[in-house]
């Protein structure tokens, strides 16, 4: 760490030092009347254009077959992605919102951070071996999903550049309470995988002071057959389609409601996620690898994520003032099989594989005031300050053999160390200002420094301002931030390219070195909403923007030669990037028991302004349309289609050469519709059954984008599901 660094975490003490006894203080002060009732600056935010709220409600209309992905897909803005337009990995798809990319989505849990993702290994084109962070709660107990998009997002500091992911836990109960749910799907076709699911809750007092909550879960997803994709594979590997996966997860919440105004809560987690191997190859290429290394893991585990959390949580109201204030520790072990760092066979499983343990520590320290005042107008004052530490120790990528590399790496040949840390110390203020009766204004300053990237300002503004009655006009402004991962910047991880990963280069090879000189990535997002209400009507549309710098990728620039004639390039800083496009909504209600909502995304442009190659590989347009009928009070019915747009391949290949042919093709527009229905017998008794994917339209992965263009992905087909769920 710098010895900047070094001075700013006294600073930080001090800030919470200075927060715990203003709230020592705050029970002497007199209470401040205010003419106008004023929420948190944070809360105020969630009234953005960019924000979604999936309610339990919905979730229970449609459950996901296995990760809330696929219901998060189906709000404004978001689709699932990998990390790059490579196609690599092509059915791991995660979280993308904005077309920024799943790096930069941040995913919390009940306001705090999840990043177990961080703990798999970067590939050269961003690719990871991951599912993502949006299937560690089980989706019946959720009491509901926060999705916020652009500036509303860029409050919570690095990582939160795309959007933000909020997933909020049911609580405790005044009563015992408990509920048991059943899941099961039924796939049309023998050859894509079932899911069984069952999960529980438990919450009740146990006392007059002290209640808990507790959950469990455990779901098999099964893998498609090895052979699904056979009839469509451009080449002679056969690709694989998606993996299966086995999730166990226990969860309890002890809340200590000390006295009406102060509360604690622990909470103590423990999840196994555990992949079932369907035979996905990074690169779709034999090799040394051949497919037949790889058939005896088909069907069984390679990996397995164990995410341990542990958390204390301070709230309080002090007369007008509030607190929150809270300590995470997060652990994951990513136990996998060991993989290939070079070429052909990056992020393969070798024949003689065996398994080894990546471990990522995450320490989070936050703590935040709210301050109700009056200065002209009446405001709610936002302050906070917040310290992460990440440590990572990686056995199983740090160990590339570079005893014939020539030397020049600056780093040894053999026995590298396996060890990255990092530290990131924030502050940031906010103020919510009431300017008249129709007018918001939130402006926000957050600072960041990391040990390694340096400092880092983000300014942002946000304003609401009620035309009259029924249009509102929503805009803001907010400078993003993220800081390099701890691969991207360790020079001692490295990966080796015969040629496959080198940017315009012969036949000589490459290195691809970590760089600790990395500049933090900016973006300045901007968005401008109009919103309609009227007799239960709502309508809006928002454009966004986001002009990115300093974009980490595999660098283009060769920083010289070892002695055996390989080029050396580093992670480098892609100078400029852009995001542009539209959101919409709309909804009507029909009569009194029946609603149709409507929400599409159209995507301007996403690129990187150096090659004007995209971002991510997502579609030019998404429409989302549901339309939602209360047969009775005890019976719903629901039925939604999803519409993707067009979705356009790179242009030029991991080498720099331009693609033609196969590589050039286009993934068509395609719908997807589904129905469900759901019966209340009584008050403990709930059945749900659908099916999705009604008019069985498939899609098949036919390899990564170098050969299949943007077909690269599978889309299951036909499947009737059921849920059951029994309460008291």
């Amino acid at each position: 760490m710098s010895r900047k660094g070094l001075t700013l975490q006294p600073t930080l003490l001090a800030i919470c030092i200075a927060g715990l006894s203003m709230q020592a203080l705050a029970n002497n002060q007199e209470p401040v009347e205010l003419g106008k009732t004023l929420v948190t600056a944070q809360e105020e935010l969630k009234q953005a254009p960019g924000v979604s709220i999936i309610t339990a409600q919905d979730l229970e209309k449609m459950p996901p077959v296995n990760d809330i992905s696929e219901i998060l897909r189906k709000q404004p803005g978001v689709n699932l992605t990998g990390n790059s337009g490579s196609g690599a990995r092509g059915n791991n798809r995660q979280i993308d919102i904005r077309g920024m990319g799943p790096e930069n989505t941040m995913i919390l849990v009940d306001g705090k951070p999840v990043s177990s993702r961080n703990a798999v290994r970067y590939g050269w084109r961003g690719d990871r071996d991951s599912r993502g962070d949006t299937n560690w709660v089980p989706a019946d107990q959720i009491e509901r999903i926060e999705v916020l998009r652009g500036p509303a997002a860029a409050r919570y500091g690095s990582g939160a550049a795309g959007g933000v992911i909020n997933i909020i836990t049911k609580g405790t109960t005044e009563e015992v309470h408990g509920n048991v749910t059943v899941f099961t799907n039924f796939p049309t076709h023998k050859a894509e995988g079932a899911t069984k699911r069952i999960d529980f809750g438990l919450s009740g007092p146990l006392s007059e002071s002290i209640s808990y909550r507790v959950y469990g879960n455990f779901n098999k997803t099964e893998g498609d057959k090895g052979d699904i994709n056979k009839k469509n594979t451009i080449g002679n590997f056969v690709t694989a389609g998606r993996e299966g996966v086995r999730n166990k997860d226990v969860n309890g919440l002890l809340k200590w409601q000390v006295t009406p105004d102060q509360i604690i809560e622990f909470e103590s987690g423990f999840s196994r996620q555990g992949n079932i191997f369907a035979g996905d190859s990074m690169n779709n290429a034999g090799g040394a690898n051949p497919v037949a290394d790889r058939a005896p893991w088909i069907g069984r585990e390679t990996n397995i994520m164990y995410r341990e959390n542990y958390a204390l949580t301070h709230r309080g109201d002090w007369d007008n003032l509030s607190s929150l204030s809270y300590i995470q520790y997060e652990k994951t072990r990513n136990r996998r099989l060991s993989e290939g760092l070079m070429g052909a066979v990056e992020g393969n499983i070798s024949g003689d594989a065996e398994f080894g343990t990546i471990t990522l520590e995450n320490y989070t320290v936050h703590s935040e005031l709210h301050v109700p005042f009056y200065f002209g107008v009446d405001q709610m004052l936002t302050v906070g300050a917040e310290w992460q530490q990440q440590k990572m120790n990686d056995p199983v990528s740090n160990n590339l053999d570079l005893k014939g590399s020539g030397g020049n790496l600056g780093v040894s040949d053999t026995n590298r160390s396996t060890k990255a840390k990092s530290n990131l110390t924030s502050i940031f203020i906010e103020n919510n200002m009431a300017l008249g009766a129709r007018t918001t204004l939130t402006p926000g300053l957050r600072f960041d420094h990391h040990s390694q990237s340096g400092d880092n300002w983000s300014p942002a503004v946000n304003i609401l301002h009620e035309l009259n009655d029924n249009f509102t006009l929503k805009a803001g402004i907010a400078r993003a931030y993220k800081a390099p991962n701890l691969y991207q910047s360790n020079n001692n991880y490295l990966l080796m390219s015969g040629g496959n990963g080198c940017w315009n280069v012969g036949p000589g090879g490459c290195y691809l070195q970590g760089n600790e000189k990395l500049k933090a990535e900016t973006s300045v997002n901007k968005e401008l909403g109009l919103e309609f209400k009227k007799n239960g009507w709502a309508a809006g549309i928002t454009w966004f923007r986001n002009d990115y710098k300093n974009k980490v990728q595999a660098g283009h620039e060769t920083l010289g030669l070892t002695d055996k004639g390989r080029y050396i390039f580093q992670w480098e800083n892609v100078p400029k990037a852009v995001v542009e496009g539209f959101e919409g909504s709309l909804l009507v209600p029909v009569s009194d028991s029946m609603t149709w909502t409507t929400n599409f995304t159209y995507m301007v442009q996403s690129k990187d302004k150096r090659t004007n190659e995209p971002l991510s590989i997502i579609p030019k347009f998404t429409v989302n349309s549901m339309y939602d009928w209360q047969v009775t009070e005890a019976w719903s019915l629901n039925a939604n289609v999803s519409w993707y747009g067009k979705q356009t391949p790179p242009k030029y290949s991991y080498r720099g050469a331009e693609l033609e042919g196969d590589a050039r093709r286009q993934q068509s527009p395609y719908a997807i519709a589904s129905l469900a229905s759901t019966y209340k017998f009584n008050k403990n008794y709930r059945l749900t059954v659908g099916v999705n994917n009604l008019f069985d339209k498939r899609l098949y992965r036919e390899g990564n984008s170098v050969v299949a263009g943007a077909k690269t992905y599978n889309e299951p087909g036909r499947a009737v599901y059921t849920s059951v769920t029994a309460s008291f």
